[in-house]
């Protein structure tokens, strides 16, 4: 969704995108990706999540 994209960026700093070709409209994909792309991580508080794993 939307929403997922977006929050997978702001809070988790995601840089892997999984999306279902069977499921999504090509046009849904499409705005997904673009969200995903343009969010950027937030950091603050989601910071210490991304650190904790990067020690790992």
């Amino acid at each position: 969704s939307l929403f997922m994209a977006e929050m997978s960026r702001k809070h988790n700093n995601a840089n892997i995108l999984a999306l279902g070709g069977r499921i999504l409209e090509p046009e849904l994909a499409i705005e997904i990706v673009d969200v995903w792309l343009y969010t950027e991580f937030e950091g603050g508080r989601h910071q210490r999540r991304t650190d904790l794993l990067d020690s790992m």
